[in-house]
């Protein structure tokens, strides 16, 4: 078996995996691992199966996997590997354009289908121990379940910590993460849906023309990322020189309110001077200056 493998992560590799039409047990499995529903899932019909050129150049399309199970279910899995700062509401963007997407005009809101995301990202992203959490609609006080059409899937990579044989979407996470890792290679044979997606992989990374359009993909992945950071260096760069001209209007203002201060200071200073040697008394100067007799008494240094 070739040894060199892609890189399952890149979204290009994993919609030919999970994605294909041809394979559809290995995307069944995952599901089920994911999604442990009570009613297993037997059958799925992938909807967007044509991956063109145009799509893998370009840097701003999404490979995504869109199926609908034998139930009628509607299931979204989004591979994202740079954190672009806005995951949870992009899956709930996308998550709202599905589900809209089979109202169809039919005035049958009873009829929309249970939709599903699942967002499998390779890096942490959620306050959260889990390398996988589930969000779904319930009620605030009492956790009453509202509905279970909406259902939010992050499986998040790097915090999975060590593989258990005992979970499939752990293993499915470890073949992601590393397809050659030696623990994963010892167990594949116990289980066929695995070991199809290694093939699978294998067959893709030994196919000269896979090569050429996993290249492409990564450069627009990277085209990709790069935008990304230098918009978000621009973004640091103007934010750190508003903040510093802020920061030096601010330190203005505080100058001027403190030479005025000090100004006010002064002039309170010579008015209860000038009183003192006119002959009044501490009360009468405190009266005159519009101070207390204890800040008088302060400036003349008495007891």
């Amino acid at each position: 078996m070739c040894t060199q493998l892609f890189d399952p992560k890149v979204d290009y590799i994993f919609k030919n995996i999970f994605g294909s039409e041809k394979h559809p047990r290995i995307l069944i499995s995952f599901l089920n691992a994911c999604i442990k529903s009570k009613s297993p899932i037997t059958e799925v019909t992938i909807k967007n199966t044509e991956i063109t050129k145009e799509y893998i150049e370009e840097s701003f399309s999404r490979l995504d996997v869109l199926a609908t199970t034998q139930d009628g279910e509607i299931i979204n899995i989004e591979m994202q590997r740079a954190d672009e700062k806005n995951m949870v509401k992009r899956s709930l963007y996308y998550w709202s354009k599905i589900f809209a997407a089979e109202y169809k005009g039919k005035g049958r809101y009873s009829s929309l289908p249970r939709t599903i995301c699942i967002n499998i990202l390779d890096f942490k992203l959620l306050d959260e121990e889990n390398f996988h959490n589930v969000y779904i609609l319930k009620n605030k006080e009492n956790n009453n379940l509202l509905t279970d059409t909406l259902e939010l899937h992050f499986v998040e990579i790097p915090k999975m910590k060590e593989i258990d044989q005992n979970d499939m979407l752990s293993l499915w996470t470890a073949f992601l993460n590393d397809p050659n890792n030696d623990k994963l290679v010892a167990l594949e044979s116990k289980y066929e849906e695995l070991h199809e997606a290694k093939i699978e992989l294998a067959r893709l990374s030994r196919d000269p023309k896979e090569a050429e359009r996993y290249r492409m993909r990564e450069d627009a992945i990277n085209e990709r990322r790069n935008f990304f950071l230098e918009t978000l260096d621009k973004g640091l760069k103007e934010g750190i020189e508003k903040g510093i001209e802020k920061g030096i209007e601010k330190g203005i203002e505080k100058g001027i309110e403190k030479g005025i201060e000090k100004g006010i200071e002064k002039e309170k200073i010579e008015t209860v001077i000038r009183l003192n040697s006119l002959g009044l008394n501490i009360d009468q100067i405190a009266t005159g200056s519009n101070i207390s007799i204890d800040e008088v008494k302060n400036i003349l240094n008495l007891d």
